[in-house]
């Protein structure tokens, strides 16, 4: 019989993840990783494991998977109910699975991310130096589905004594810090453009990038017909396209585009970002 983590439902996206793949823009491949980073870490350190371990990303929750040999998980990121075997469970805590156990992770109650780790770690091919999914290139495992079984590596414990842990819940509305540039100045009032309209969360994102719905920055009359050449693009960058609002980069990106970036998100906020769902308000505070 196989071992690990039997999906019985995989929900609407669950996707292998764990720190990314940083320093590889050169190759043209996007950093990706776990959109909430400090809710995986949380995950994989209730659970004893290294930093660099590998566990899921789910987008709306409502995975299914069934315990082949005994495990030890943590459920992190947005608040879900949990259930073993259809009785209700801890999330944000170590918590034990026997062999031939059901553990179900709902819907969020707040948020849209959750984490599920599992003592030992995700056991699949790593890809420059990472085992995450990268939905731009194509790179890590493919997106988890019904019927897969994920395997899980040697994990000897003993489970850490932890207390009280942070739940991913941003406030509302969403306030990210940005700092101004590299193009601000294609822009007629780059301050004003971003900190005056509350924006919105488009329902179109996903983890390549989040358009926000708002009034599309006005262009500087010298820039106004101009075009700009393609040019490196980090996470957290806030493109403005000509005639549409701005959209903020995510851990898939690509790493060069060709329409000016209006300011660059602070990395400590974009997990907020990242755990607003379609509709939240967004506003924007200009660093010096």
């Amino acid at each position: 019989m196989s071992t690990g983590l039997e999906v019985v439902a995989a929900g609407p996206q669950a996707l292998v993840t764990d720190r990314g793949r940083p320093g590889n823009a050169h190759l043209g491949v996007p950093p990706s990783g776990a959109l909430d980073r400090p809710a995986l870490d949380l995950a994989n350190r209730l659970v004893g494991n290294p930093v660099d371990a590998a566990g899921l990303e789910l987008l709306g929750g409502g995975l299914r998977v069934r315990a082949r040999g005994a495990r030890v998980v943590a459920v992190t990121g947005a608040p879900v109910p949990v259930l073993v075997n259809g009785r209700p469970a801890t999330a944000h805590a170590a918590l034990r699975v026997p062999d031939g156990a059901l553990l179900e992770i709902g819907r969020p109650v707040g948020g849209l991310r959750v984490y599920l780790a599992v003592a030992g770690g995700l056991e699949l091919p790593a890809a420059l130096g990472s085992r995450s999914t990268d939905l731009l290139s194509g790179l890590g495992p493919d997106p988890v589905s019904d019927g897969d079984t994920l395997p899980v590596g040697r994990w000897s414990g003993p489970v850490p004594v932890s207390g009280p842990v942070p739940v991913s819940v941003p406030a509302v509305p969403v306030r990210l810090r940005v700092r101004l540039g590299p193009r601000d100045d294609w822009f007629s009032d780059p301050r004003a453009a971003l900190t005056r309209p509350e924006w919105t969360v488009s329902p179109t994102g996903n983890r390549i990038g989040i358009r926000l719905d708002g009034p599309p920055p006005p262009r500087h009359p010298d820039t106004d017909a101009r075009e700009l050449p393609s040019e490196a693009m980090v996470t957290g960058a806030v493109q403005a396209p000509p005639d549409g609002p701005p959209v903020v980069f995510l851990a898939d990106h690509p790493t060069t585009g060709g329409y000016p970036v209006l300011a660059v998100v602070e990395t400590a906020d974009l997990p907020l970002l990242a755990q607003a769902p379609p509709g939240s308000a967004v506003r924007f505070t200009v660093l010096p």
